[in-house]
């Protein structure tokens, strides 16, 4: 493979080579993830037949090619009638050294968060894990205090004023439970990644969910029969999947409401490490509501600890979501409008060399 085609196969962001007739003369693979569709199949096909923009592109594309300048757009929906649309910034260039030729780049608003994601989540859990040290020692040994000393208070008081005493010892219990949340964000030990059907987490996480908290929610299965193996923690795998069904449990109330469970394979999906170099993550998961969706204000603050949208929320379930998604090499993104809320999360698939061959007996 020559150095040219080494550069074009390793873009990490959809790029398509643009003929003089408008006719698509080649995509790279991530364009081939993002528009679901090999080059082979769109080679000739005219760019617009593909690419749905929802801004009057063609005249502007036309300018830049006559006068051989770039053109950048911000803020667009960027789709095709295999996906859906995202919101992207595009990027048009004239390729040098072919007349006519141009370049078009697209870099979706998702894509770029995944540069700098692993780090703020890591960062945020580094804080949160001091602030857990903390409050364990400052507030949880005294607390306990305070709650024997209500307790013995109580033996000796009449009915109006237990309700007072009632109220210490519930409130403190509370306040002890936030604590164990807030212990459990800090204290969570390194995954134990190993060969896992994600399937089976699934399931254990919903049989769970409509024992418990989900009772009132009906939750549909539509999975990729043919999904392999990821590489992960079980367990902890489980916990982010229980952690997303609570959330969406309690969004949609009493009334209750539809979650679908949703898994695929998406072969181009990469992320992008520190280092510059790419890595696979074609397994995906969503966790799909039909609540009310994600307040506006934070939206875009949804995996930071302590930001909940619930009026007494500890704002911990999702950050703990990212930090285990974060230390599987994962990736988690959420889109949400009222009536759908959608939680993906991307991991790494298991390959031959991280299966444990069985033991041969004696």
């Amino acid at each position: 493979m020559s150095m040219d085609m080494q550069i074009w196969a390793s873009l990490p962001i959809p790029a398509l080579l643009i003929a003089p007739d408008d006719m698509i003369a080649d995509i790279n693979p991530a364009a081939e993830g993002f528009f679901n569709a090999s080059a082979k199949a769109v080679i000739g096909v005219p760019v617009w037949d593909l690419v749905a923009v929802d801004y009057p592109l063609e005249d502007a594309f036309e300018r830049a090619r006559a006068s051989s300048t770039a053109l950048f757009v911000n803020d667009v929906d960027v789709g095709s009638g295999q996906r859906a649309p995202q919101k992207s910034a595009l990027q048009v260039a004239p390729l040098q050294g072919l007349s006519g030729h141009m370049l078009m780049m697209i870099s979706p608003r998702e894509l770029s968060g995944r540069m700098t994601q692993n780090h703020s989540v890591k960062s945020a859990a580094k804080s949160a894990i001091g602030m857990a040290e903390m409050l364990a020692h400052e507030i949880k040994n005294p607390l306990a205090g305070i709650t024997g000393a209500a307790q013995l208070l109580s033996m000796n008081l009449d009915a109006d004023e237990l309700e007072l005493t009632d109220l210490i010892v519930a409130e403190s219990r509370r306040i002890v439970k936030l604590l164990g949340q807030v212990e459990q964000f800090g204290n969570l030990t390194a995954p134990v990644r190993k060969p896992v059907n994600l399937h089976d987490v699934l399931d254990r996480a919903r049989r769970s969910a409509l024992l418990g908290f989900g009772s009132q929610m009906k939750i549909i299965e539509d999975y990729d029969p043919s999904l392999p193996m990821a590489l992960g923690d079980k367990d902890q795998l489980v916990q982010v999947v229980l952690n997303l069904l609570k959330n969406a449990s309690e969004a949609a109330g009493e009334a209750g409401g539809t979650i679908r469970l949703h898994s695929y394979f998406e072969h181009s999906f990469r992320m992008r490490r520190a280092d510059g170099t790419g890595h696979l993550l074609p397994l995906q998961i969503e966790v799909i509501d039909d609540g009310p969706g994600l307040p506006e204000h934070i939206k875009g603050d949804i995996f930071d600890p302590f930001v909940s949208g619930r009026e007494n929320g500890t704002g911990l379930g999702l950050a703990l979501v990212s930090k285990i998604v974060s230390e599987h090499g994962g990736w988690i993104s959420v889109d949400s409008v009222p009536g759908q809320t959608v939680f993906r999360i991307s991991l790494p698939r298991a390959h031959a060399t991280d299966f444990t061959p069985p033991e041969e007996s004696s």
